[in-house]
């Protein structure tokens, strides 16, 4: 089980919702709030604590130690306003890690402005994955580090890779990523590949680098 932490969610809609089910079921610390009363009750029984407040409400806010959790979700629905609010009043509080649902691109921009530690768009980033995963169906999975930067598990089909050292294959100069991890097609993980281990047909290697050269690269790999 992973580390026990402390989690407010603000927003029981159906994002912020799902979010305090999966904290629950992983074992953590959940304090569930939101304005609407009948909403909370559904969940007094669910998580640590269940609150009826309004997250605009700086001295609710303080008094119910928002600053004092490890996690802060904000998930209001599409009152951005009561969204921005609450995650200014939760930095201005000293929450460590405030993470807020956008409603759209302008909406992210200005909580990531106002200093939300993480934006999601939890239909806008699903529907970017599906497409990939058509795209690009030899990727196993990847996640997006930062604007630059993507992290990705690619799979080795192509011959001309078969049998090389990570060394010969130089990943870095020729692909312009870093290959951080290789595993085999037994699952064997190799956590550290060094320059003398060689790639084999079937290999899932996870490389870090620009979206655009891991998109090269996986075009490369399926020969």
């Amino acid at each position: 089980m992973a580390k026990k932490e402390s989690f407010a969610v603000i927003g029981l809609g159906q994002f912020g919702s799902a979010i305090c089910k999966s904290l629950v079921r992983a074992g953590q610390e959940v304090m569930a709030i939101d304005s609407n009363e009948s909403v909370v009750n559904d969940f007094a029984d669910m998580v640590m604590r269940a609150v009826i407040a309004d997250a605009q409400d700086e001295d609710a806010m303080k008094e119910l130690d928002l600053g004092h959790f490890d996690h802060v979700y904000i998930s209001i629905g599409k009152n951005i306003e009561a969204s921005i609010m609450a995650t200014l009043i939760a930095k201005d509080l000293g929450a460590k890690d405030v993470v807020c649902r956008a409603e759209n691109r302008n909406h992210a921009r200005v909580l990531e402005r106002i200093g939300a530690d993480l934006v999601v768009r939890p239909e806008h980033d699903l529907a970017e994955r599906l497409v990939f995963s058509r795209l690009h169906p030899s990727v196993i999975d990847y996640v997006q580090i930062s604007r630059d930067t993507t992290l990705a598990e690619v799979i080795v089909n192509n011959a001309a890779f078969y049998d090389k050292t990570l060394d010969e294959l130089d990943f870095r100069n020729r692909y312009h990523v870093n290959v951080i991890l290789v595993v085999n097609a037994q699952d064997k993980i190799n956590q550290m590949p060094r320059g003398t281990d060689k790639i084999q047909r079937g290999d899932r290697i996870t490389v870090v680098g620009p979206l655009n050269a891991i998109e090269k690269l996986n075009d490369l790999l399926k020969g």
